[in-house]
């Protein structure tokens, strides 16, 4: 099986979408991410340079995984969460990416923002509009 590709989606050059994968209206993959087999990422979805995405995710509608995170195998995030990756984002001055890690199988739910630098453990259960800092 193929890959589904919207026509109003971008896909950067250099981006790696897998087999089986579909990508739905306006989202937005960057040239340097990865997205495994069998995915679903929904409208409105961004994908940042540097990310990973593993192989049978879900990322509903309006997501955006910016640089730093890797979602491992199996993992659904609800519509309209948010991943940061800067501590103490300013517009202006340094900027220090850190790392976040989503295990195997776990789930984001709807409006949950996940502060950056932190690992959600496998199959973990993070609950809507949930605030996650540790």
């Amino acid at each position: 099986m193929g890959r589904m590709i919207h026509d109003t989606a971008i896909i950067e050059e250099g981006a790696r979408i897998g087999v089986g994968t579909s990508v739905w209206h306006f989202a937005h993959v960057r040239s340097t991410a990865r997205v495994g087999i069998d995915c679903t990422l929904g409208k409105d979805v961004y994908i940042d340079a540097h990310v990973t995405v593993g192989d049978r995710v879900k990322i509903q509608n309006g997501v955006s995984v910016y640089f730093g995170v890797t979602l491992e195998d199996e993992v659904f995030v609800g519509p309209h969460a948010v991943f940061t990756n800067d501590r103490y984002p300013r517009a202006v001055g340094e900027w220090e990416p850190l790392p976040t890690r989503i295990c195997h199988g776990a789930s984001i739910g709807a409006n949950a923002t996940i502060l950056c630098g932190i690992v959600i453990g496998p199959y973990a259960m993070v609950a809507a509009g949930a605030v996650v800092t540790e």
